[in-house]
């Protein structure tokens, strides 16, 4: 976040009044804090309503109604299994690793909101602007496999541990072409700098880079899918084979964890497909600039989410082995070639 804004934030009388008595990087700290709490919160409400979202659209696919008992529309379902969920009995298998059992749900609900750190909402509006943006969120994402294999390993559980397994496997196969995606765009931009990726794309629907690099999206979409552990490549959980997988036996609190920080990494990975090839925070035409930045991100960030619904919705559970074929025999290869291919476009249009 810009440094004026802080000083504007210092200068407030009732921050004076009422934080005036503290030195400057107990101000500064608590400045910090507020800014964390303006993500986080909000990011726990869209998690909220997206598992009510996503529940509609299936429904609705499927000609149900959906939830549509608790609060109007249904709107406060997601609110009634989250109080469910919390006054619950944790219970920790006898055979379990008390504490790493508990540390996983911890590991993997915290890294899912801490990579919204360098998520820029518009020019200026990010929490820490760094230079390697991308490269945080996929050294945060690697992380994530921790909290899997840590799940699977201490329920004690064949079940939970050849789950995370499957899990561990899945989402180191596609990082990879992820990884190589993310190169082809930003030979092109030659910047790690999210914000810098957005700026490349102002001017108009033509600019952003889902045009050029439209296979390269088509990649990165599936990729997320299985990143995420979404259906059709849910197998980490797939309930004919292994009942829930590693989150087997968890319950209460801690399984509501996995499942906050699962809708977290959703819409994360819908926020990078909006900012890597749908232009962030601009809008498609001049005349449509007086809507807010941040608005038009939001709605980016929603239409992805409806399209990871509809997925869910229509495409049958891939089998393990043409997962991981996909992966390695498939996304590998094409994404390599690609990374050579428009690497020697854009150095004969003289755009490097």
């Amino acid at each position: 976040m810009d440094s004026g804004v802080y000083q504007i934030f210092r200068d407030l009388w009732l921050v004076d009044l009422i934080l005036g008595w503290l030195p400057e990087w107990a101000i500064y700290g608590s400045w910090i804090i507020l800014l964390i709490l303006a993500i986080v919160l909000p990011l726990l409400l869209a998690v909220a309503f997206s598992v009510y979202f996503d529940r509609k659209i299936w429904a609705a696919m499927q000609m149900r109604r959906g939830p549509n008992v608790v609060g109007p529309f249904g709107l406060l379902q997601s609110f009634a299994d989250g109080l469910k969920l919390f006054l619950k009995e944790t219970i920790i298998p006898s055979g379990a690793n008390k504490g790493i059992f508990i540390l996983a749900p911890m590991i993997t609900f915290t890294l899912a909101l801490i990579a919204w750190a360098v998520i820029p909402w518009d020019l200026g509006l990010v929490l820490s602007d760094i230079n390697v943006g991308i490269l945080y969120i996929f050294a945060i994402s690697s992380l994530g496999v921790y909290g899997i294999i840590m799940s699977g390993w201490a329920s004690n559980s064949r079940y939970a541990f050849l789950g995370s397994l499957r899990s561990a496997a899945q989402m180191v196969s596609y990082e990879v072409s992820i990884g190589f995606v993310l190169i082809t765009l930003l030979v092109k931009v030659g910047s790690l700098n999210l914000t810098d990726i957005v700026l490349a794309q102002s001017g108009g629907f033509w600019n952003w880079h889902f045009i050029f690099w439209f296979p390269m999206f088509v990649i990165f979409f599936i990729s997320a899918l299985a990143e995420t552990n979404r259906p059709p490549f849910d197998l980490p959980e797939a309930e004919a084979e292994l009942v829930a997988g590693y989150q087997v036996e968890y319950s209460s609190m801690a399984f509501a964890l996995f499942f906050l920080g699962e809708y977290a990494n959703i819409l994360l990975m819908c926020a990078l497909m909006a900012i890597l090839f749908f232009g962030g925070w601009y809008a498609p035409f001049a005349f449509l600039e007086f809507i807010p930045g941040p608005l038009w991100l939001i709605a980016k960030i929603s239409f992805f989410f409806f399209v990871f619904a509809w997925v869910k919705a229509s495409v049958p559970r891939y089998r393990y082995d043409q997962l991981m074929r996909l992966g390695w025999k498939v996304f590998l290869p094409l994404s390599l070639f690609a990374v050579m291919a428009y690497s020697g476009i854009l150095v004969a249009m003289g755009k490097v």
